[in-house]
């Protein structure tokens, strides 16, 4: 039976069943994040020396506005623009269309999408980008990632196969195991309040 690849994946992915491992474990790790940050844990995430030595002037960064108790990059955005990266912010249009990653600076203007997250506008410039920070709910030692579950991301990585996938979490959100179907592609590397997580291909 063909495997559809991440670029076909949509809101017409089966529907949620509330039985399945990634479901369960996301529930699971939600709380564990939300606790984490309700608790005052939370601390800025640093710029490893590992990255940055990958970050110049003509480096793209795509980065993120944080959601609820996602780990916040927006730290991690600031010592990129100091070291001269351009820096996109995704945008999403519907949950059926790929999400773009948009030209951004900290003065212009965001405007908010249907799900309530701020992005650039569409008359921003669309970006290639070299680095993409992820938001993620769990991660595991192999560097598996377990995302929302819209699959948003699964088809940046396809779209932008030679860009380093770089995850942002907290440090509670690593788990032993994380359920991967053939669409999923590992990141390089996590970064947590912690630092870098090793082992990392970087």
């Amino acid at each position: 039976m063909a495997v559809p690849s991440p670029s076909r994946l949509s809101s017409s992915r089966r529907p949620v069943n509330a039985a399945e491992p990634k479901y369960r474990l996301r529930t699971e790790l939600r709380a564990r994040r939300r606790a984490f940050v309700a608790a005052g844990n939370a601390a800025p995430i640093p710029l490893s020396d590992r990255l940055a030595a990958h970050i110049n002037a003509e480096t793209i960064v795509a980065g993120y506005l944080p959601q609820r108790f996602e780990a916040d990059c927006r730290g991690l955005i600031g010592a990129c623009l100091n070291r001269g990266a351009r820096i996109a912010l995704p945008h999403v249009e519907s949950m059926k269309k790929p999400m773009l990653f948009l030209g951004w600076e900290p003065c212009d203007p965001l405007e908010t999408n249907a799900l309530g997250i701020e992005q650039p506008p569409m008359s921003a410039p669309e970006l290639a980008p070299d680095i993409i920070l992820t938001p993620l709910v769990g991660f595991d030692d192999r560097r598996n990632r377990l995302g929302q579950g819209g699959g948003f991301y699964d088809r940046a990585f396809a779209a932008h196969p030679n860009a380093l996938r770089i995850g942002l979490a907290w440090s509670v959100q690593q788990v032993d195991t994380i359920p991967v179907d053939p669409w999923d592609v590992p990141l390089h590397a996590v970064i947590t309040e912690r630092g870098l997580f090793e082992p990392a291909e970087i």
